[in-house]
């Protein structure tokens, strides 16, 4: 195939861009030009990667100099004991704000969009977002959507709403929860999409905030772990399962861990979960009681609390190199961390704390692919006895190796390379 220009538009979140990298491999491999659209605080990560970089941002300049790190640590100060409350109370006082922040975002950068899109005059532009930028659909380039949520973002009727944590088989309190997010959101919703539309974006179907491509749409969960749809999904989709990145620095199990007593785990709550000091000690109290050993990513407030005599750690660690290591994982409930532990035959402690881990967690714990405990009110007995109970389990363990074979076998990031090589061939 002659060479085209790919441009990747990820959230700026390390998730996202971690799936597109991992895509973008592929295609630069492949002899194309690919392209990533980053927020200003992310500059010259994606260039040492090897991809060219456009810088735009989504918020005017700040008056004084930002500190590195210094937003997100004012976040999770300001915004952690929100997390502690249910689903229900974190749709007004967690989700609508965060959904209004995400609109002003898209707003403001809208205009320098299409000026990096008149710029490179792309082949195919991928996006993977949560809200629309009409820059996009508008732009007339053919373009693809990642969805690297769970799965219940793409709504059906039979299934628990997104975000909720509910259960799949108890519709109990599904109405209820629909109701209030759309009591919350509903006139940031119709305000959204009557802009779309100012900006020549069609207009936003009920209660979404992005629209699904007329091209391509592609999202990330392993068919083993999807729900059952009852209604089909409207435009092209297809599922990539698992979209694992090759490019993660190589990684040796630390030698204050070799040759110890016990499974070695791995101990993940994100950047935003890592960064609450209170719940990373709690963890490493409880869990340096037990005879395992840890690796933990430690996050972006690493300097303020102690490992303890089994555990070893970094600020941030090459996930998809640690994985393979590991027995088990305990995480926050990420997308990227579920589907990549699933991706190599892992067993899952979730933790969740916001958006869709509340729904990663509980799918997990149902289908028993982990245990789903309480993040703020575990007691050691149910930290303890969870990882005791899912390390023991023998017939888990080889059904998640059947799985991973099945997924490593078949990389999600080529098969999205060729699908998006093939909407940018037509």
């Amino acid at each position: 195939m002659p060479a085209k220009t790919v441009v990747f538009f990820p959230e700026g979140a390390f998730g996202p861009t971690n799936n597109c990298v991992g895509i973008g491999d592929v295609l630069r491999e492949r002899g194309h030009r690919v392209v990533f659209i980053v927020e200003e605080s992310f500059a010259g990560t994606l260039e040492a990667r090897g991809f060219e970089e456009r810088l735009m941002r989504l918020a005017p300049p700040p008056s004084e100099p930002e500190k590195p790190g210094q937003f997100w640590k004012d976040f999770i100060r300001e915004t952690a004991p929100v997390f502690r409350k249910s689903t229900f109370e974190q749709l007004e006082e967690f989700m609508a704000p965060t959904w209004q922040a995400l609109i002003d975002g898209a707003k403001y950068v809208d205009d320098r969009l299409r000026e990096i899109i008149d710029e490179l005059r792309p082949d195919a532009i991928v996006e993977d977002n949560v809200v629309a930028f009409p820059a996009i659909p508008a732009s007339g380039v053919p373009w693809i959507r990642i969805v690297s949520c769970n799965p219940l973002e793409l709504k059906d009727p039979a299934l628990p709403p997104p975000y909720s944590g509910l259960p799949a088989a108890d519709d109990s309190e599904w109405a209820a929860f629909r109701a209030e997010y759309e009591r919350a959101t509903a006139d940031m919703q119709s305000d959204f999409s009557a802009f779309c539309q100012e900006r020549g974006a069609a207009a936003l179907s009920s209660c979404e905030f992005i629209h699904t491509s007329p091209n391509l749409n592609l999202y990330l969960y392993p068919a083993e772990a999807d729900y059952d749809r009852t209604l089909p999904l409207e435009g092209r989709w297809e599922r990539l399962e698992s979209c694992v990145r090759s490019s993660d620095a190589e990684w040796q199990i630390p030698e204050t861990l070799t040759g110890g007593d016990g499974a070695l785990v791995y101990l993940s709550l994100g950047s935003l979960g890592a960064g609450d000091v209170p719940l990373m000690q709690r963890l490493v109290e409880s869990l340096g009681a037990t005879p395992h050993r840890y690796v933990v990513s430690r996050g972006p407030q690493h300097s303020e609390y102690e490992l303890a005599p089994n555990m070893a750690g970094e600020e941030f660690l090459p996930q998809t190199s640690v994985l393979p290591h590991v027995d088990l994982v305990i995480t926050h409930g990420g997308n990227n961390t579920t589907t990549e532990s699933i991706h190599f035959g892992k067993p899952m402690i979730l933790l969740p704390l916001f958006w869709d881990q509340h729904d990663n967690a509980q799918r997990m714990d149902e289908i028993g692919f982990g245990a789903r405990l309480a993040t703020y009110g575990f007691s050691d007995t149910d930290l303890h006895g969870a990882i005791d109970r899912l390390l023991a389990d023998s017939e888990l363990h080889s059904r998640l190796a059947e799985i991973a074979d099945r997924l490593q076998a078949n990389p999600g990031t080529r098969r999205a390379a060729d699908l998006i090589e093939d909407v940018a061939a037509s």
